[in-house]
């Protein structure tokens, strides 16, 4: 019988912690496809006239509507990285919400933030509470957390807000910005270059515009977060140990790993960050506390986390995806996705040629089908319906989601029944 492996294994930094190999895509590879999507892009905004697609405006909004949801699915990773799946992201984030807006009107937007991290932290302990320690469906613990967080927002809204100048039993009143930021002279410099509408130039000149200008300092925290979950988790001793609660807990235990301690700490860490989301939503998206305000953004983080296939660069991207689909929303939306619409045929229509190049014949067929009757959607018509305008996001989450699908690869033990010394 063979020794088992020491408890160096788990406690040193070594060649477990790179990310999982496998089919992925390289830097080089993931660059040049971006770049050919903002080729296709500029080539749709020339072809339909809609310059709005790429605009400096266009990206500046995207961006601060994608910021919630990385933030939510950045949450969710952390979680179920460490075998925890958190539905109940979207409680979590209505927590930060309030609690964000209740401390920010009365201490300042810095307390604020802090609080309502605080109250998402509340949220994912319970989380963890009920799921680690009593081992109930993780499901059913998510869906509840949203339930309760909803209802006791609801309850306390009233009493806190009520009588406040600008409060009333749905809104909180006003809070303080926390400031925005705006790089001289390079901002000017990329939104004069957006505007003369040159082909592949001026679209990257609106996309990098679109990150400085009027950017809010949370934006920056957010998007530091991203490197930095992937240093913790690929790159320390403490991340190994919590991925391989993920993984494997039994032979995680057997190593010395406290697999009870790391669950903990990855879902109150998961609550944390989707109460960060909620509180950007009340103080930065908005100055103010609203009912109803995350509007389901906890549960696109969930998607965009799965879209990149849990790891913090695909769920940045995906979160940007949906961010900025959901941007057409504000920013002359009908235009816009009418011209997506050719975009969405141009991709399926690739889509299908790359699946012919790998002899799945049968799913190049449908794809192809599909493409041209979006096409044909876009040909005979001049505009879209509100209604298709305001489902984009959505429809666009289900959408990548299925067409990812068969890339994906969650932690072995995500969501799986766990006892301490079940493994004896």
């Amino acid at each position: 019988m063979t020794a088992p492996t020491t408890a160096t294994d788990v406690n040193q930094p070594s060649l477990e912690h790179a990310p999982p190999t496998g089919r992925r895509m390289s830097w080089p590879v993931l660059l040049l496809v971006i770049a050919g999507a903002l080729a296709l892009t500029s080539i749709v905004r020339l072809v339909t006239g809609a310059d709005g697609i790429t605009n400096v405006s266009q990206m500046s909004t995207a961006l601060q509507l994608a910021v919630p949801i990385g933030l939510a699915g950045l949450g969710g990773l952390w979680a179920e990285r460490a075998g925890v799946v958190n539905i109940g992201l979207e409680g979590m984030m209505i927590l930060g919400t309030w609690f964000g807006a209740w401390a920010g009107f009365q201490w300042g937007p810095w307390t604020g933030v802090l609080v309502g991290i605080i109250g998402g932290c509340l949220g994912g302990l319970l989380h963890a509470v009920v799921t680690v320690t009593f081992n109930v469906n993780h499901i059913v613990s998510g869906v509840a957390i949203n339930i309760l967080a909803l209802g006791a927002t609801r309850y306390l809204a009233p009493l806190a807000f009520e009588g406040h100048q600008g409060g009333s039993a749905k809104q909180s009143p006003a809070i303080e910005s926390l400031g925005h930021f705006t790089v001289p002279g390079l901002s000017d410099g990329l939104r004069d270059l957006n505007e003369k509408g040159w082909f592949f130039v001026s679209d990257i000149a609106g996309l990098l515009g679109g990150l400085v200008t009027n950017v809010s300092w949370l934006t920056l925290i957010a998007i530091a977060l991203i490197p930095a979950t992937w240093w913790i988790l690929w790159r320390t001793a403490f991340g190994l140990r919590l991925r391989s609660c993920g993984e494997n807990p039994i032979a995680a235990e057997s190593l010395g790993v406290n697999v009870y301690k790391y669950k903990y700490l990855a879902v109150i860490i998961s609550g944390g960050l989707a109460g960060l989301g909620g509180v950007f939503l009340s103080i930065v998206a908005n100055p103010f506390y609203l009912e109803g305000q995350t509007s389901g953004r906890g549960y696109i983080g969930l998607a965009a986390m799965i879209f990149g296939n849990w790891m913090p660069g695909g769920l940045a991207i995906g979160a940007g995806l949906f961010g900025y689909t959901d941007s057409l929303n504000l920013r002359g939306g009908s235009a816009n996705v009418h011209a997506l619409l050719l975009l969405g045929a141009l991709l399926l229509v690739i889509g299908a040629i790359w699946l012919v190049i790998r002899k799945k014949y049968v799913q190049a067929a449908i794809t192809l089908v599909i493409g041209i009757l979006v096409w044909a959607w876009y040909a005979a018509t001049n505009e879209v319906p509100n209604q298709v305008v305001s489902a984009t996001p959505y429809v666009v989450t289900l959408v990548v989601l299925a067409l990812s699908a068969q890339r994906l690869r969650m932690p072995k033990a995500d969501g799986m029944p766990y006892r301490k010394g079940q493994g004896k």
